[in-house]
């Protein structure tokens, strides 16, 4: 075989890897299931004041609705059942809004909830947005007055972040979805309280 008739071959087998690779990569990226999950959330508190026994504390920060939804209403899978969604986990992330970097470690919990399409939506209300430990770790921790009250980052006494929860699960024929929703917090001490 002649050397040009080899390099012409591997470019040949080279091109159709490529297109190969393509193909996979969008079918990966795409969600297959027959169904959306749509997250969302109604905020209570935008303030979180961290001293030890600050006032109105005491409640959730919201409440997340989670609903499933058919993509394509005009063909109606036999067997509905196996749209139903279980929700499996929730993982907590965070991001600074207001110019800082230091965020806490995120975190997984676990959850059952089961979701059916086209019956209404179900609300998630007792979940996690920060573990107790994170309190007395960076950035949190440069905010008491032991520590000198303000983020070293940004020179403020209250630290802004949105705090991501991405909800996860699957329908009960075992197709992957996720969906998620933020949060916007300021975090401050002894700033009268949760609010």
């Amino acid at each position: 075989m002649s050397r040009c008739m080899r390099r012409t071959g591997s470019l040949i087998f080279a091109a159709a890897l490529a297109v190969l690779m393509l193909s996979c990569q969008s079918d990966l990226s795409e969600n297959a299931a027959p169904v959306e999950l749509i997250v969302s959330n109604t905020q209570d508190l935008q303030r979180i004041d961290i001293a030890p026994g600050a006032e109105n504390c005491d409640q959730n920060v919201g409440t997340i609705t989670m609903q499933a939804v058919v993509k394509n209403p005009n063909q109606v899978a036999a067997n509905q059942e196996f749209n139903r969604v279980r929700i499996t986990r929730y993982r907590v992330s965070y991001v600074r809004t207001d110019g800082g970097k230091q965020v806490p470690a995120p975190f997984v919990r676990s959850i059952d909830t089961l979701l059916t399409p086209g019956s209404g939506s179900s609300g998630l209300t007792n979940f996690l947005i920060l573990e107790q430990d994170a309190l007395r770790q960076a950035p949190f921790a440069a905010l008491l007055p032991t520590n000198g009250g303000r983020d070293p980052e940004t020179g403020r006494s209250t630290v802004k972040m949105d705090v991501v929860v991405e909800l996860f699960g699957q329908t009960l024929a075992g197709e992957n979805v996720s969906a998620s929703t933020r949060f916007s917090l300021d975090f401050c001490y002894n700033c009268n309280g949760c609010a």
